[in-house]
């Protein structure tokens, strides 16, 4: 996540009981220490000026003492903290302890939710039953070693569940030039309505092989890193559930399903 890159000081504070955070008895602290602090929106983008494009929204924390801030720094939204003396601005992993649950990797799935209805999957390569009920969409580029790695999980899951369906969007990073001419012949197989060739040629290309050069024009190549940068889709693979909760990188297969359970 982006959000490391804005790493100014980082602390769990799951662990630590209310009280830490509370004046005395004559002081905030004869009721809940929220009862005297606040931060509107508009402070917190002066606060934050310079350091993020755009506060979108601001409450109190389940964590004691800070308040949730969502941002939007290079065009990402992502979840960050600030304490209750607006002096620290918080930027990292927040993890409940007796739960294990990570707090900001929950926050940051929830804030860039996608809307599946509006993403296109007519040029997808599919992964499984075309009619499965449960479809998880996929940006894999053909030069991706871990892409290379989740195929082997994606066929595991639906063989064993077969109303699971994987529909891959070809997308080749920015980083990865040699992706685009392997893309494009991969889409121009699948445009044509051989997807068993269309998901060799990009199997040969994960592993290194050579892949013929495309046999139509296409935009679709185009189109797919447009639409990935309108989802915030920065790296691959990205896997995007069937809620609209999008995912990045290499999962095994039990957290995928898992995954499709905590919705």
């Amino acid at each position: 996540m982006k959000a490391a890159a804005l790493l100014l000081a980082c602390a769990v504070f799951a662990a630590a009981p209310a009280s830490a955070f509370q004046g005395g008895a004559d002081g905030c602290g004869a009721g809940s220490c929220r009862d005297c602090h606040a931060l509107t929106k508009q402070e917190a983008a002066t606060l934050l000026k310079g350091k993020v494009g755009e506060v979108l929204d601001v409450k109190f924390s389940e964590v004691p003492g800070l308040w949730d801030v969502d941002a939007i720094y290079e065009g990402e939204k992502i979840p960050l903290y600030l304490d209750f003396s607006k002096k620290y601005l918080i930027s990292g992993n927040v993890i409940k302890i007796d739960t294990n649950v990570d707090l900001t990797e929950r926050k940051y799935v929830e804030m860039n939710r996608a809307d599946v209805s509006k993403i296109p999957t007519a040029d997808a390569i599919v992964i499984g039953n075309p009619k499965a009920e449960r479809k998880i969409i996929v940006f894999d580029d053909p030069e991706c070693s871990f892409c290379k790695k989740l195929h082997p999980e994606m066929e595991k899951i639906t063989k064993d569940h077969p109303d699971i369906a994987f529909l891959i969007k070809v997308y080749p990073l920015p980083s990865h030039p040699g992706s685009v001419p392997k893309a494009k012949a991969i889409i121009c197989a699948a445009a044509k309505g051989d997807n068993a060739k269309a998901a060799s040629m990009l199997s040969d290309a994960l592993h290194g092989k050579p892949v013929p050069a495309a046999d139509c024009v296409t935009d679709q190549v185009e189109k797919n890193v447009a639409l990935a940068k309108e989802l915030h889709i920065t790296s691959t693979p990205t896997l995007i559930m069937p809620d609209g909760r999008v995912l990045p990188g290499y999962k095994e297969a039990a957290k995928i399903l898992e995954a499709l359970q905590n919705k």
